[in-house]
């Protein structure tokens, strides 16, 4: 087995790809060790000291590492810990995967709709490919509330990434939208 690296716009985080379906479909986000419970890729990877974010994608895993742990000290274990699950044939996640989006519902389910749309046609897609996730959180007086996971947490770039790119394409499409913020969950 041969899995790839691929540096993202965030520093602490690696997104790294083996060449095989991680998740069906949808995501997983486990922002700490004791979020990985129901994930035996997510536990193996935490396991190594550094570790402080594991991500779960279609096809990738993005993982974070602490500021003072260096790359080329714990990449090899990482690199190890995927490589053993994939060959034990156990799913990254046993039982199901969380919905990707919060439900809203209420006099701006229309909107919100569309909001969501928008984010998985053209938002999500786009930030999947450095190793991250963008995710609804919510609707209120002309404000949305996403959710960064993966590389987009924390991410030097995130703020940009969120006024100047998905506050201006919500805007565009979607009058009543004014503001776009990050929740922290």
């Amino acid at each position: 087995m041969f899995i790839q690296t691929e540096s993202t716009p965030n520093p602490a985080t690696l997104k790294f790809l083996p060449g095989q379906t991680v998740l069906g479909q949808g995501t997983a986000d486990f922002p700490s060790a004791d979020t990985a419970g129901k994930s035996p890729l997510a536990r193996a990877i935490f396991a190594h000291d550094g570790v402080t974010g594991v991500f779960l994608g279609a096809d990738f895993i993005t993982v974070t590492k602490d500021d003072a742990v260096d790359w080329a000290h714990v990449k090899p274990a990482i690199l190890g810990a995927i490589m053993e699950h994939f060959q034990s044939g156990r799913p990254a996640i046993e039982g199901e995967a969380a919905e990707a989006h919060a439900v809203q519902d209420g006099p701006d389910s229309e909107i919100v709709d569309q909001i969501k749309e928008l984010l998985d046609t053209r938002v999500r897609p786009a930030v999947a490919q450095d190793g991250g996730d963008i995710t609804f959180h919510g609707f209120e007086r002309g404000v949305v509330y996403l959710h960064m996971k993966g590389a987009c947490a924390g991410c030097p770039s995130s703020t940009l990434t969120l006024k100047m790119g998905i506050e201006n394409l919500l805007r565009h499409y979607i009058p009543e939208v004014t503001e776009v913020r990050p929740v922290a969950v």
